[in-house]
């Protein structure tokens, strides 16, 4: 008994902490007492619930029968709002805080909330080679089935919370996206349900123009109740060259060089300065040398960039074979390197191996239990936000990044992007190689302010013709948001099909204003 009574002793003590120093105090400056006590353990018991919820479900066929009926319902909810005479516009029930963007949408709190409770696996279709899934079926899920079975999707963004409405009516990338796209360019087919609660399905061949117009549109033309996606073979291991280089002519021309080359299945650079980065190309193989084997994904492993890092601080290149699973989610145990800032001890070899096995804290519980004084503190002194530039931009696009944000590592990720007519496609009519710059972190510069820091860079993107990604903060206004995306289709469509008492636009949805 003498160790629980020890341990009962301190959990009074701690809370007796917390009622004389306050909550938001402890949450703010010793955030980490929080995370690790309450959040970690949390996290493990939800992904345990959901990871063993989606398997009894696959396993026992129950996901195509409960489908149509959650669609059925979905139905009845839009009608039902339509008889109630259309007072306020529609979104999903989901909760703001479940989501990963770190943006907190108040409007759902004054609009009507559809709940649409879809997240399975449907369907695996390796003759026509697909999957079929619903909307709240997230990477973690897909990675771990489609991989038992000798199949994976050929972008699979990195994050094991990222769902494939977000990824859809958002986007998501990957470092196969120099040859594959963005996620929407590997979907094949979307169904939903519109403003009039009629069911749609929609292809390249079928409702053409609403299947371009869907990625990007963030909810506002319909809400997405299952999409098929394409899968390709999948391959035990990925054999990853890692090459540190120097100088930023230096990294941009290998960077290129690497993208532009085919043969690399996988495309990846981290920026850690100015003029130093890693940039690691990698390829599916059956076969590893055992000597050369490290299983990142291990709890007890180096967070991954500090892994990479390694490579820069011993200037050496090097070759390792990592298994197909936990390469995808490389980044997922430091949440790429966000972690660092949340418990700074978290990469500490003594930690790693004794609780590391909790980690990564789930995003949706952190953004439910920031408050109000964390939040403010993240918009004003803290950076997420990933760029979408030509490649041929890339050197202007990095200094620009260091002169107005200063953040590191950023990430680097090619990506092809065929024309097309959707909200974000090159402004010629072939297809060109952009780069998506991620960053992460807190500025360095002193005069970075969050809203005049942010609106210069999208000037920046806006000048180049790129994009930025959504599920970040937003400071354009209206006219330099239609600016950055093309309009054309999307707003023809919410014309068309009824939208514009139903949904709100997605510049709304997506800016500022949407959160006060």
């Amino acid at each position: 008994m003498d160790p629980l009574l020890y341990l009962g002793g301190l959990v009074v003590m701690f809370l007796l902490w917390i009622k004389v120093k306050g909550l938001d105090y402890v949450i703010v400056h010793q955030r980490w007492i929080f995370v690790c006590l309450f959040l970690l353990p949390l996290s493990v018991v939800f992904d345990v619930y959901y990871y063993v919820r989606a398997w009894l479900i696959f396993k026992m066929c129950s996901a195509p029968k409960q489908h149509d009926q959650r669609v059925r319902d979905i139905q009845r909810q839009v009608r039902e709002w339509r008889k109630e005479g259309r007072k306020a516009f529609m979104c999903t029930g989901r909760p703001g805080w479940l989501t990963v963007s770190l943006r907190v949408g108040k409007y759902k709190k004054t609009h009507k909330n559809i709940m649409i409770n879809m997240m399975d696996i449907l369907e695996v279709d390796t003759d026509r080679q697909v999957v079929r899934v619903e909307p709240l079926a997230n990477m973690g899920q897909v990675t771990a089935l489609l991989t038992s079975i000798g199949w994976t999707l050929p972008v699979l963004p990195e994050l094991d919370d990222l769902t494939v409405g977000g990824l859809v009516m958002g986007t998501g990338i990957e470092s196969s996206s120099h040859i594959y796209g963005l996620f929407q360019h590997i979907c094949v087919a979307y169904e939903l349900v519109l403003a009039d609660g009629s069911l749609v399905r929609c292809t390249e061949m079928e409702n053409s123009d609403l299947f371009h117009a869907i990625p990007w549109s963030c909810g506002s033309l319909g809400f997405l109740v299952a999409a098929e996606i394409k899968i390709v073979p999948a391959k035990p291991w990925v054999k990853l060259h890692y090459e540190p280089v120097r100088g930023l002519e230096n990294i941009c021309k290998r960077f290129t060089e690497a993208s532009e080359n085919k043969q690399n299945t996988f495309v990846e650079g981290l920026q850690y300065s100015l003029d130093s980065a890693v940039i690691m190309t990698g390829t599916m193989t059956d076969h590893a040398e055992p000597d050369k084997i490290n299983r990142i994904g291990l709890h007890f492993k180096p967070w991954f960039f500090k892994h990479v890092e390694g490579y820069l601080k011993g200037n050496r290149p090097g070759v390792e074979y990592i298994p197909l699973r936990q390469y995808y989610h490389r980044h997922t145990r430091s949440i790429f390197w966000e972690l660092q800032d949340i418990i700074p001890f978290g990469n500490n070899p003594l930690f790693r191996w004794l609780f590391g096995w909790m980690v990564p804290p789930k995003i949706s519980l952190l953004k439910l239990t920031q408050g109000e004084t964390i939040r403010r503190l993240y918009e004003q002194h803290h950076v997420v936000q990933d760029m979408l530039v030509p490649m041929k931009h890339l050197q202007a696009a990095i200094t620009r990044f260091h002169q107005d944000i200063d953040v590191y590592p950023l990430w680097l990720c090619p990506f092809l992007l065929p024309p097309g007519r959707g909200m974000v496609h090159p402004k010629g009519q072939e297809e060109e190689l952009y780069v998506d710059i991620g960053a992460y972190g807190e500025p360095k510069v002193k005069h970075f302010e969050a809203k005049a820091s942010t609106r210069q860079l999208e000037k920046f993107v806006r000048d180049v013709h790129g994009f930025q990604m959504l599920y970040a903060d937003v400071y354009m206004e209206r006219e330099e948001f239609w600016e950055m995306f093309d309009g054309k289709l999307y707003h023809r469509l919410r014309e068309e099909l009824g939208c514009k008492d139903a949904f709100p636009e997605v510049y709304d949805k997506i800016c500022k204003s949407a959160r006060h």
